[in-house]
This record gives structure tokens, C-alpha cells and sequence, in this order.
């Protein structure tokens, strides 16, 4: 697993860390401003700049980053591959960052364990405030396509009756708690709030939640919450 899950904890036990990120584009000019950019918000570090997915897979797992800002349109490998090898692997927490609109783009994304989609027009505070959400294992995605991701999954999950019918008895008790705050939008620090339990421990159960019911996107994870109540 990479360090972000220790940042992470570090960060909310009130101790000094540093998210290090790792920036994935084909251009350099959009790197290299978002490096300056990021390299000025307290508490995070750019500690590596990849032009397609090969190289953000071969950063990300010589560096133990905590996350990846990647684009989804690089020459040879592009984002969608990348973060789902990267998410498979639990080399890093990955925030899709792109110009497209697009919802395949989007729904790819999500459904390869994407944390986060912002489009490029989103400001600096934005981009740094979903670095530190995916980074605590939290969910983010834009204002402009959240609807639409949501409507997308319900429309797939109508058209395959057999996916629909997700086994929720594989949970424990307290695994479907975690998945009903999931549905409610809540943060690992509002659900360990809810439960009283601490947030490492409802990363672990989040962890599972998804692993047992076989999605890889905390928004999968959300939709069958809410379908199943």
C-alpha cells in the first residue's frame, strides 16, 4: 500500500505531514504550472511529473507516492489504464484531473478506482482540497458531472438486472453501516464521527466494503446504498 495511507492518519492525529503527489500529463506547460501551483499549498509536495501512464505507474511505485494527479488522454498508456493498475495494486490514491467533460471519461475513470474528477477549470483551492480528500480515502467529483455519473450508474445498473443484484448479506454489521454513511455523501472523518470509531479504522472498513461487494469507486459503493434502501 502507498504512503498515503499514513499521511493521511499522520494529518488528522494533528502531526506535521506532506501529501507527496505525482502529476500526470502529456504537456509540460499544464505540469509544470500545476507543480508551481501545488508546490505553494502548505502540506503538499510534488515529487514527480509523468508525460503518460507508464511512467506515472513506474513513478508512483519507486516514490510510494500518496497521490496521483493524472490526465486521462496521454500517447501509449492513458489515464483510465494507469489508475486502475495503480488502484489494483494500492501503489496510491488517484485524482483524474482533465479537460473533457465527457461522460465515459468520467464513468471509465470511476469504475478504474479513480478517488476523485475534476476538470481543469476547477481552481487551485479546489484541486488542492480533493488532494487531501482522496489522499484521507474521501470521494470527490465535480459540481459539473456529478448528476450525471449518478443517473449513468442507475441507467447501467437497470439495463444489467444481474449486477443490480448486489449481496449485501457478505457485509458484517458494521460493514453496512459504513455503507449506508457511504450513501449519505459522509467523509471517513463523519462517518468514524457517526460510529465512534476511529477514521483508520473506517478506512479499513471501507476497504472492505468495497473489496465484497467487488466495485472499485467509493461513488459505486454510494449508488448501492442508496438502491438498496
Amino acid at each position: 500500500m502507498g504512503r498515503h495511507s499514513a499521511s493521511a492518519d499522520g494529518r488528522r492525529a494533528g502531526r506535521a505531514v506532506t501529501i507527496s503527489v505525482v502529476i500526470a500529463d502529456d504537456h509540460a506547460a499544464i505540469r509544470a504550472g500545476l507543480a508551481m501551483l501545488l508546490g505553494q499549498a502548505d502540506g503538499i509536495e510534488v515529487v514527480g511529473e509523468a508525460r503518460d501512464g507508464d511512467e506515472a505507474v513506474r513513478l508512483v511505485r519507486s516514490l510510494q507516492t500518496d497521490v496521483v494527479v493524472m490526465d486521462i488522454r496521454m500517447p501509449g498508456t492513458d489515464g483510465i489504464t494507469a489508475t486502475a493498475e495503480i488502484v489494483r495494486t494500492g501503489l496510491a490514491a488517484v485524482l483524474v484531473l482533465t479537460s473533457f467533460d465527457v461522460d465515459d471519461h468520467v464513468f471509465a475513470a470511476l469504475d478504474a478506482g479513480a478517488g476523485g474528477f475534476l476538470l481543469k477549470t476547477a481552481e487551485t483551492e479546489t484541486i488542492v482540497a480533493a488532494i487531501e480528500a482522496v489522499a484521507r480515502g474521501d470521494a470527490v467529483l465535480a459540481p459539473e458531472v456529478t448528476r450525471r455519473v449518478i443517473d449513468r450508474f442507475v441507467r447501467r445498473r437497470v439495463k444489467e438486472p444481474s449486477s443490480s443484484a448486489v449481496d449485501l448479506t457478505v457485509l458484517t454489521d458494521r460493514e453496512r453501516e459504513v455503507l449506508d454513511c457511504i450513501g449519505d455523501g459522509l467523509s471517513n472523518a463523519d462517518i468514524a464521527a457517526r460510529l465512534f470509531v476511529s477514521p483508520t479504522t473506517v478506512k479499513t472498513h471501507v476497504s472492505h466494503v468495497l473489496a465484497k461487494l467487488d466495485v472499485r469507486s467509493r461513488v459505486q459503493a454510494a449508488i448501492i446504498a442508496r438502491e438498496s434502501r
